[in-house]
């Protein structure tokens, strides 16, 4: 019989913390920069059009040892008996022999490896001297990509959030700082940074070094006249056809960078400006920066772009380190199968 790690939410957020996400993604773009991280066909099947459907992530990473799966189901109507909307299913195998090691809750491992992604384009392409952060987005995604960078970016002193279809109030400002801080000190780190509500996107466009956009808006919000040289961009937001956070033509003056340049120039953010013939291709992948295969950031005056549409082989990596820590500190239960 074979043993098997069960990992539920509980088990997960025991031992999952923002450093160790952004190590494990780290390690994967490492991997797929050099052809030993692979992504597998997607599987995708609706039920009932925009109500309920099912897709299936998979890949491998060589060096980890290891292949997998995210089953990730949406149903609309979940909702009215209880659940959520959205389940998402891990299974993890061992990449010699094919034996099942793991299964684990996906959802909070998406949450983390997502705002690890953003910390990590703007640690290699971002001035290191940045100041001035700005967050399009208050939702889940700029929370933890908010936290992530100021772990990455220590130098940050002014957080400025702005959402585009109300002006974020001060309790719910306490509130977004609060969930940033929780997860900030699940890697021993604190706050150092000020918080502030923002309306006018324009002015503090020209005030901010580092930009996170994460938000689900298929219009650009911000436009390239108020972009200031030495500007970094991580894109989080886009994944689908039709969506659009910045202007298309800021592609055109910056050095451009996706998770995966095939999967970007489809459904990214860059996918205007790939349609409309701004740009043919990227100037890389960002596993290919970070094993300083091609140059980042040139200069201090660059605009830099981190377009992330986001990869398994992100949860992949993630999920490894977990399950290693839970074998160390004994979380989670087993299972024979």
């Amino acid at each position: 019989m074979s043993k098997i790690k069960i990992l539920n939410e509980k088990d997960i957020k025991k031992i999952i913390n923002l450093k160790l996400a952004i190590e494990a993604v780290e390690d994967a773009y490492k991997q797929k920069s050099n052809k030993k991280g692979n992504v597998w066909p997607l599987v995708f099947y609706e039920y009932e059009h925009d109500v309920f459907d099912l897709d299936i992530r998979s890949g491998n990473l060589v060096d980890s040892n290891c292949y997998g799966l995210k089953l990730i189901s949406y149903n609309e109507n979940n909702p009215k008996i209880g659940l959520p909307k959205v389940n998402a299913t891990a299974l993890v195998c061992d990449g010699k022999t094919g034996k099942l090691i793991a299964i684990l809750n996906a959802e909070p491992i998406t949450s983390y490896r997502t705002g690890a992604a953003a910390a990590i384009g703007a640690k290699y392409l971002a001035n290191k001297n940045s100041r001035n952060l700005l967050v399009i987005g208050s939702g889940n995604v700029a929370k933890y990509s908010t936290a992530a960078i100021l772990i990455t970016m220590p130098s940050i002193k002014k957080v400025y959030i702005y959402n585009s279809r109300r002006v974020i109030d001060n309790d719910e400002l306490l509130l977004f700082k609060g969930e940033v801080k929780e997860l900030l000190k699940e890697s021993g780190m604190d706050i150092n940074a000020e918080f502030e509500s923002v309306s006018d996107i324009q002015e503090i466009t020209k005030k901010s070094d580092i930009i996170i956009s994460a938000t689900p808006s298929d219009k650009a919000l911000i436009d390239v006249s108020w972009v200031k040289t030495g500007t970094h961009f991580s894109c989080m937001g886009a994944g689908l056809s039709g969506k659009q956070e910045i202007d298309e033509k800021i592609f055109s003056k910056a050095r451009i960078f996706a998770d995966d340049e095939a999967q970007c120039l489809k459904v990214g953010e860059a996918q205007s400006a790939y349609k409309e013939k701004i740009i043919t291709r990227f100037d890389g992948e960002i596993g290919d920066v970070l094993l300083e295969k091609i140059e980042g950031r040139k200069s201090n005056e660059d605009i830099t772009i981190f377009d992330s549409t986001g990869l398994f082989l992100q949860d992949l990596a993630t999920a490894v380190k977990l399950i290693n820590e839970a074998k160390e500190k004994n979380v989670g239960s087993e299972i024979e199968l």
